[in-house]
């Protein structure tokens, strides 16, 4: 078992050097005060601490491991005395650790600026001759050793037979009490006959090969048929409930032992997979087995039950038998292979995972019993009847109990046998008062049964159930709250880069999995016998204070406490519990009213190892808050008055969140900042958390001023009606400072601004060097502000540059992306988009800026990380070339930069221009180009006319030509000379194309997909040949092709894909073009062809497997409509499979 987390609080200690290195020039810097002899004894003792310190984090995973195995021997007297002091010497390792990572914190945030981090660490830990470092250490030394004589190293753990004994087929009890349906419904899912008539019950299988019915007459007769796997059915609910009895009472069960020729019982006490089949075989042969390999014990095992038809049990199946992989299960399963029909398993166990795992059939629920029936038992139980006169006054008492029993009969005996001690009121009524888990009780009742799934637990899931304790019963648990409480207590585990939050979840569903949750509409509850399971195993350590008498109950070293609502709670007895130093949780549901703030004052004062504070109502934060160092979780529920936090705060360092969700802030402290650990925050109207995306309104002077030292801010903002704000209110946002912030969109309203007032609040809203994202909108001024503040030439630019202050401001080193929308006054982006200020940026898109005139993309081979660009709607660029020797993707619409492209990676294209007229490829230097799409440009009439002729375009693989209505040839370009590589074309919407390949098509031989819609004009030569590699074929709308048609269907072996829509011309296909020269189609549309009369009939179409045909009025020799096509859309709205542009890149 790994027990990493348990050191991952302190995971930052690296190797206790940091502060220690710090400690030096501490003690350089007070030389002064001290004599060299002193000085050395400081040093020296200096050393000592540190030595300790990592001796101490060293020791703390094997502490948690011995932690583990002593909860497997809980039972034993000695190891039950013990165990709580390892614990809290442990629990007093790991604060002594977390507050020397608070002091590195500390540190870190401060620097150098103070030499007191170290000494206040020094003063706490060591006074004197004592050193709590080394008391901590002794003290796990003398526990462990202990232990370690009783022999709990080294152990693996496992289950003491006296705490899981093994079962037996045979009842303790002769009556089972109110199961005699489920009596009847397992049987009928075993497939055992009814008696009187009834019809056997049915279960939904995995497997359909079984069919357990058996006629009355053949009830005897063994069924020589086979099943290649014996069925499953689990019988599934929680420890007491009484399952393993149910099953018992089945094996006895005499049409039960009239229908099995055999009857196997194995307790599966741990599920080792040769003693289980060694068992197995004992109980079918009568015979001890000498084998121990485990082919040679399987084949024994299925030889033993080979022709019979058999019941097999494998009683309380924990989650061990998934283990390996399942391989432990499947191992035991494979035994059981090619049975005699009708042959069953009958699995028993308290977890749903198992069940669902091991099901063939689905699992069979057990529930605790009806009131009624219950409280028969219970009668039993405690009185020894369930029928005699008993006294009025204990059955009163007795029906008050029963409630908290839920229907478990193994909570009746337990219940029963401690009141049937003592038949008189007074030991009624005092069993009636006290908590389940305080009663004692043996090893087979039903909290030890119930702590059996505890103990078995994986230690992490331990700590996380075990502190649930602290809520009272029927709480309603949030997954996510309380996902976040675990991880500020520290029982959540690193794994890799996930976010702990999300390991919490994780384990949450794990208990859920193990029913120690259970769902009730939409939340989740812990089962009351549970409940009591949980206070058993965390009774030192979690209590909850319900009303006044109870804080004399309070353990003196209780680390999570709950104080419920209740009148009697005096203020003394609230400002008691400051006694009890080492508490880690404080929950407290109750409003103090006027004494809040002494309250509240006295326990920050005092319980300094708070690590999650949850006040139902505060007038504010104490200063004294600043004393826990160890707080990761602070929330209060309800609305208090204060505005802001004290400076005093702003040292809680471990902060992860902090939730004032009804408190109407209006300002965070200036070093609000230092909460560097804080990753979520609430208050009323505003929420901020890590990795969140942040929209704000820059006219809501509220959002702007808790933004303001918010400089922890790690995330997206987005920040709108900029233009309605001054920049003295902009700069409030302080977005220079949050140097975690990753995008930045700014957006400004529409309204009026005068000039130059857009440009001096974007001037203070410059963002943090870290910035990856910038996106512009609506920005009114003409150009950008100089937040670089140039000194020198731009040709001269130095790699940083730096202002008269010194700060280091030269560019935004981590940028990769520039958006730039409907900025329509803007004329230049040069103050911004220069290499040397943003060198890493990759995406850059300009939309709809109208007046933009310097775009410099000439330039833009010296952005070496540039991958992506879009420059849509902006028309007075002056640039006619464009030159990025690191563009992969390009989209240029309602531009003039496609005169000169030259970008040799560039693998994307898309063109699209209302006013060219004329493209010419020839100037185009793309020999990576695999994609090319022109779309939209209403006034092209040509593509590559002229001189020099067109270069090849050896990487193209798919062109599109899309709504360029004055189109009227594409025969320049669709060539094999220019496209020698070309796989799919896709032709639309083009009225005006007369020409698509010219006089001289050429053979295109990996062209696979050709499709030609709404073209009507084309003219297509009588010599068309098209290529055998072709595989998809549509036409539709466009012009006379019955000249080259048929003659082509002769070589179009590949053929997967053919449709003919609106082609008048044609009149029939060949009988024998689908059959034979078509071999391959499977999918055939035909519509809107006015005359075509045959196509072969229903023989030429019926080994396809996708056929549409309709609307052909003069068609003979086939009914219409065909629709055998079930996966195909109208073929007329289906686009090319292979075009993969996005409207914007």
């Amino acid at each position: 078992m790994s027990i990493s987390r348990a050191i991952g609080v302190i995971s930052g200690l690296n190797e206790c050097v940091n502060l220690f290195q710090w400690a030096g020039s501490s003690i350089s810097y007070l030389r002064s005060r001290w004599s060299a002899t002193q000085e050395e004894s400081i040093h020296h003792e200096v050393l000592h601490l540190q030595s300790g310190l990592q001796r101490l984090r060293d020791t703390l995973p094997a502490m948690y491991s011995l932690i583990d195995k002593a909860e497997w021997r809980i039972h034993e007297g000695r190891v039950a005395e013990l165990l709580p002091n390892l614990k809290d010497a442990v629990n007093d390792a790991d604060d002594l650790l977390d507050e020397f990572r608070w002091h590195e914190l500390k540190m870190e945030v401060e620097g150098n600026a103070s030499h007191s981090a170290f000494i206040d660490f020094y003063k706490t830990t060591v006074q004197g001759s004592f050193n709590k470092v080394n008391d901590i250490q002794e003290r796990l030394n003398s526990i462990s050793g202990q232990l370690e004589k009783m022999g709990l190293y080294g152990v693996t753990p496992g289950f003491d037979k006296s705490v899981r004994p093994d079962t037996t087929p045979f009842p303790n009890e002769k009556k089972i009490f109110g199961r005699d349906k489920d009596l009847k419904e397992v049987m009928g899912f075993l497939g055992v006959p009814q008696s009187k008539g009834r019809a056997c019950s049915k279960r939904k299988r995995a497997s359909s090969t079984v069919n357990a019915s058996t006629s009355t007459t053949a009830q005897n007769q063994v069924n020589k048929s086979r099943i290649s796997a014996i069925p499953v059915l689990p019988i599934v609910g929680m420890g007491g409930v009484g399952k393993t009895t149910l099953a018992q009472h089945i094996c006895n069960h005499q049409e039960v032992k009239e229908y099995f020729d055999l009857i196997i019982w194995i307790c599966a006490d741990d599920f080792d997979v040769k003693r289980l089949i060694k068992d197995a075989i004992q109980s079918a042969s009568g015979k001890k087995t000498t084998l121990d390999h485990l082919a040679s014990l399987q084949h024994a095992l299925s030889s033993s039950v080979s022709n019979k038809r058999f019941l097999i049990v494998v009683d309380d199946v924990w989650d061990d038998a998934l283990m390996e992989n399942e391989q432990r299960w499947k191992d035991f399963y494979d035994s059981l292979t090619n049975v005699v029909q009708g042959s069953m398993m009958l699995v028993t166990t308290r977890f749903p995972d198992v069940a669902d795992r091991v099901r063939t059939m689905e699992p069979f629920p057990l529930a605790g019993l009806k009131e009624d029936v219950f409280w028969r038992f219970f009668k039993l139980c405690a009185f020894g009847s369930e029928s005699c006169e008993n006294d009025p006054e204990l059955v009163r008492i007795g029906k008050s109990i029963v409630p908290k029993l839920k229907g478990s009969p193994l909570a009746a005996k337990t219940l029963g046998r401690l009141l049937g001690m003592n038949l008189h009121t007074a030991h009624w009524n005092n069993i009636l008062e006290s908590e389940l888990w305080k009663l004692k009780q043996e090893k087979t009742d039903i909290l030890p049964a119930l702590r059996l799934s505890y103990i078995y637990l994986p230690f992490h899931l331990k700590r996380c159930f075990s502190f649930c304790a602290v809520y009272a019963k029927d709480h309603k648990f949030e997954k996510g709250r309380l996902a976040e409480i675990w991880v500020a207590e520290g029982f959540v585990e690193p794994q890799g880069n996930t976010p702990l939050e999300d390991i919490g979840h994780q384990y949450f569903e794990d208990l859920v999995n193990r029913s120690f949750f259970q769902k009730v509409r939409g939340t989740y509850v812990i089962h009351d016998l549970l409940h009591d399971m949980a206070k058993l195993v965390s009774d030192h350590d979690c209590f909850t204070i319900k009303s006044m008498r109870d804080f004399q109950m309070v353990p003196q070293n209780v680390r999570h406490l709950y104080i419920l609502p209740s009148r009697d709670l005096s203020t003394s007895n609230l400002l008691s519990l400051s006694k009890h130093t080492k508490l880690r949780t404080l929950i407290c549901d109750k409003s103090f009213g006027n004494q809040g703030a002494a309250i509240m004052d006295r326990w920050c004062s005092e319980l300094q190892r708070l690590r999650v504070i949850f006040w139902a109502s505060s007038n504010e934060l104490p200063d004294s808050i600043g004393n826990l160092k160890h707080l990761r979780y602070l929330e209060i529920s309800k609305a208090c008055p204060s505005k802001s936090f004290s400076s005093a705060f702003c040292s809680l360092y471990n902060l992860q969140r902090l939730y004032v969700k009804e408190c109407e802030l209006e300002s965070l402290p200036c070093d609000f900042s230092k909460l560097i650990s804080l990753q979520r925050f609430k208050s009323r109207g505003f929420e901020y958390y890590a990795g969140c995306t942040l929209n704000i309104d820059a006219t809501n002077q509220f959002e702007m001023k808790l933004i303001k030292n918010l400089n922890q801010f790690d995330g997206h903002m987005n920040i709108r009606n900029l233009g309605s704000v001054r920049n003295c209110y902009a700069e409030e946002f302080k977005l220079k400072d949050k140097k975690y912030l990753r995008r930045l969109a700014l957006t400004w309203s529409l309204s009026y601004s005068p000039e130059g007032v857009a440009k001096e609040v974007l001037q203070v809203l410059q963002p943090p060097s870290g910035l990856e994202s910038l996106l512009l909108k609506d920005y009114p001024d003409v150009s950008l502000p100089n937040w670089f503040q140039l000194r020198i030439n731009l040709n001269e630019m130095p790699a940083v540059i730096v202002d008269n202050n010194n700060d280091e401001i030269g560019t935004l080193s981590s940028f990769e992306e520039l958006i730039i929308l409907q900025c329509r006054n803007l004329r230049s982006v040069q103050q911004l988009l220069h290499p040397a200020y943003v060198p890493a940026i990759k995406k850059l898109r300009v939309v709809d800026c109208n007046q933009l005139e310097s775009l410099p993309t000439e330039r833009f081979g010296d952005f070496h990380s540039l991958e992506i660009l879009e420059v849509h709607g902006c028309p007075e660029i002056d640039s006619r070339s464009l030159v990025a020797h690191s563009l992969k993707k390009l989209l240029l619409a309602s531009s003039h930069l496609t005169d000169n492209i030259q970008c040799c990676s560039l693998t994307e294209f898309y063109l699209s221009c209302d006013y060219v007229t004329t493209i010419k490829p020839q100037m185009w230097n793309l020999p990576a180009l695999q994609k090319l799409h022109i779309a939209y440009c209403i006034s092209l009439t040509s593509v590559a006319q002229g001189q020099p002729p067109i270069r090849a375009f050896e990487s193209l693989t798919l062109l599109i030509i899309d709504n360029c209505e004055n189109l009227t040839s594409l025969d320049g370009l669709l060539a094999e000379q220019c496209l020698p590589a070309i796989r799919s074309v896709d032709v639309r919407n083009c009225g005006k194309l007369q020409f698509l390949f010219g006089e001289r098509p050429g053979s295109f031989p990996y062209l696979e997909d050709l499709w030609v819609r709404d073209c009507p004009s084309l003219k297509w030569p009588r010599e068309l040949v098209l290529p055998s590699s072709l595989e998809k074929l549509h036409l539709v709308r466009c012009g006379d092709i019955s000249s080259w048609f048929l003659s082509c269907l002769q070589n179009l072996k590949s053929l997967v894909d053919l449709a003919l829509i609106g082609c008048p011309s044609i009149t029939s296909i060949p009988p024998g073009a689908c059959r034979s020269n078509l071999a391959s189609l499977r999918d055939l549309h035909i519509s809107g062809c006015p005359d075509l009369v045959s196509i072969g009939g229903a023989k030429a179409v019926a080994k396809i497997k996708y056929v549409c045909i309709y609307d052909c009025p003069k068609m003979e020799d086939l009914k219409q409509p065909v629709s055998r096509c079930t996966d195909m859309l109208s073929i007329t709205l289906r686009p090319s499979p292979s075009c993969s542009f996005p409207d914007q890149l």
